[in-house]
């Protein structure tokens, strides 16, 4: 099928990409520089200038192709409103499109806040509603639409989605680590995050876009949860860097944005996904990707 991607050149939107290619599909990225649009091109793949702000395109983008698979976000840490704003948008104009089409939308959602106590499940519905909510409440923003005759699909992403090259919240904690000379943890470090490695989230979203039925939220998770205590050890004994706790108070001193929830439990199954899907998450665990210098 032809496929248009949003993120399309960021971390995880760049393997699904391949992944795509790979299997056969055409694609169709959201490209708003020329860079992007080099990456894209050098791919295999199609290119659609634009970003998420132009609406237009998005809808042209969604009516063009077969399926859509939303990964793009401006990760505006400073401006929450204007990421929630933005995202609400642009699945109301991309799904808004599809209604009526039985053609799949697959978007990028997370595990913060679902649950407390446990690892969270897939029929846990998400808390965030409404614009003024996490990530813009776009899950059940999007889930409404398949009551409209769209195909959704919500992959819920591990916090970390780790591998070379890794950008994300790993960099930011090998960051902090070399620049005060110590890695650390919050408290008594018991907090845990789910993990999985970048090709087995890529492979699991071109299951989806492929055959996981309207309504779904799929985990994006291999290892249910390593706490954070453990990740701060690999991430010492990787940089030779003695292995300490950090009050939670101090954790945005020390951590930066990350502070404000590298002490959240993050921590979720997959076994509803596997079954629905027959996804095996494969690849390196996240300890052995931090020891192996991944984040070098």
């Amino acid at each position: 099928m032809h496929v248009f991607v949003t993120g399309a050149t960021g971390w995880i939107g760049t393997a699904v990409v391949g992944e795509l290619l790979g299997a056969g599909h055409e694609v169709t990225g959201l490209a708003r520089s020329d860079a992007a649009a080099l990456k894209l091109a050098k791919a295999g793949a199609r290119i659609r200038r634009g970003d998420l702000d132009d609406l237009d395109g998005l809808r042209d983008g969604a009516l063009d192709a077969q399926a859509v698979i939303h990964l793009g976000n401006k990760h505006d840490w400073g401006n929450p409103a204007e990421n929630n704003r933005t995202e609400r948008a642009a699945i109301e104009t991309m799904a808004g499109a599809l209604a009526g089409t039985d053609r799949p939308f697959v978007l990028a959602g997370a595990l913060a806040g679902l649950v407390r106590g446990r690892p969270a499940v897939e029929t846990d519905v998400s808390p965030a509603v409404g614009p003024d909510s996490m990530r813009g409440g776009g899950e059940n923003l999007a889930l409404e639409y398949a009551d409209k005759g769209v195909r959704v699909v919500s992959v819920r992403f591990a916090p970390s989605v780790h591998g070379a090259g890794d950008p994300g919240f790993l960099a930011s904690l090998t960051a902090a680590a070399r620049q005060h000379g110590v890695s650390a943890y919050l408290g008594d470090g018991d907090a845990a995050w789910s993990a999985v490695h970048r090709p087995a989230a890529a492979r699991l979203v071109r299951l989806a876009v492929e055959g996981a039925p309207a309504g779904s939220r799929v985990h994006a998770v291999a290892e249910e949860a390593v706490t954070t205590r453990e990740i701060a050890e690999a991430i010492g004994r990787a940089f030779d860097l003695p292995v300490v706790s950090v009050a939670p108070e101090n954790a945005v001193e020390h951590f930066g944005f990350l502070g404000r929830f590298f002490g959240l439990d993050m921590s979720a199954s997959n076994a509803h996904t596997r079954d629905l899907l027959g996804w095996t998450p494969s690849g390196p665990t996240l300890v052995e990707d931090i020891e192996a210098g991944a984040y070098a």
